[in-house]
């Protein structure tokens, strides 16, 4: 299971992310951050871009990992519609590797709203009782 969702948020737009695992969370939540600018079901897997990050906590991990995507997107003009992530533990903290595959931004797609930056606003991380995972943030729009 990997979905996401938005959630109103007072002047902005709050996105999150469910999986089975963690790793799918991640996924979801960086599909509801280029569905914030796009609609990611326009996206075809023309490029791909490997990304590996490294923070000493799930948080800050996060934060790193939807940075260099809007990174990516700010400087290359692209935008993902597919994801495949893997975290694990690494010394004090975490490293994640993720391949993320979508094109550059065109004509076909339809924009919405510019995403400025990645924020810690209501950011949350957690298991949730049926042991799927949780993830959430409000970026700066």
């Amino acid at each position: 299971m990997r979905t996401w969702e938005h959630y109103e948020h007072t002047a902005d737009i709050g996105i999150r992310g469910y999986g089975d695992t963690l790793e799918e969370a991640f996924e979801a939540v960086a599909l509801a951050l280029f569905d914030v600018m796009i609609d990611v079901r326009e996206i075809e897997p023309h490029e791909c871009r490997e990304i590996e990050v490294e923070a000493e906590d799930l948080e800050a991990l996060l934060y790193s990992f939807l940075e260099e995507l809007l990174v990516l997107h700010d400087v290359e003009g692209l935008v993902f519609g597919d994801f495949e992530v893997k975290i694990e533990r690494s010394g004090d903290g975490y490293r994640l590797r993720v391949k993320a595959c979508g094109e550059p931004l065109s004509e076909k797609h339809k924009p919405k709203e510019e995403v400025k930056a990645i924020t810690y606003h209501e950011m949350k991380i957690k298991q949730l009782e049926d042991g799927n995972w949780m993830v959430q943030l409000v970026p700066d729009i």
